[in-house]
């Protein structure tokens, strides 16, 4: 049986993880626009890409790495495509499948804002948590994905943004 002082301390930590995923999405949002020209799920979208071999992957496995519906997929992809940062082609293994190609243009998109992403990141987020702080995060973050989706981790989201500025100097 919890105790009053553990159901508030409960509370509390959800109503901050909720507060958490309604003010950061817009904070990732202003600054992938100023980056990359882009939204946050743009950009997600091309980081995936980037950390893939051949920069390409199938369009329903690269909505299931992004947790969007292929819907909203082809959505993002056809704006990607019209910019120039992305092509579709048909799927060598499967010709009924498609899949999505980083072009050139898109790697240097990805690799010219992955440090101001990368800068982010460290100032407004992590800079504001002790190191024993981002130990836990890393450790609550990695349990709840866990829970929530165990094929995946949070070092498969975004490990070529990551590689991409440090590499850059970030």
């Amino acid at each position: 049986m919890t105790s009053a002082k553990d159901d508030e301390t409960r509370r509390a930590a959800w109503l901050g993880l909720v507060a958490l995923t309604q003010v950061l999405p817009p904070v990732l949002d202003s600054h992938a626009s100023r980056d990359s020209a882009s939204t946050h799920y743009e950009y997600f979208v091309l980081t995936r890409l980037a950390e893939e071999p051949g920069r390409r992957m199938r369009l329903s496995a690269l909505a299931a790495a992004t947790n969007a519906s292929v819907s909203r997929l082809s959505h993002v992809i056809t704006r990607l495509e019209s910019r120039a940062l992305v092509e579709r082609v048909p799927c060598e293994e499967d010709g009924r499948a498609t899949n999505a190609v980083l072009t050139a243009a898109g790697a240097e998109l990805v690799s010219n804002a992955a440090p101001g992403q990368l800068e982010l990141v460290r100032e407004r987020l992590l800079g504001s948590l002790t190191p024993a702080q981002v130990e836990q995060l890393a450790e609550i973050s990695t349990a709840l994905i866990g829970s929530i989706d165990p094929a995946r981790k949070p070092s498969d989201v975004c490990e070529s943004v990551v590689q991409a500025a440090e590499s850059r100097g970030a």
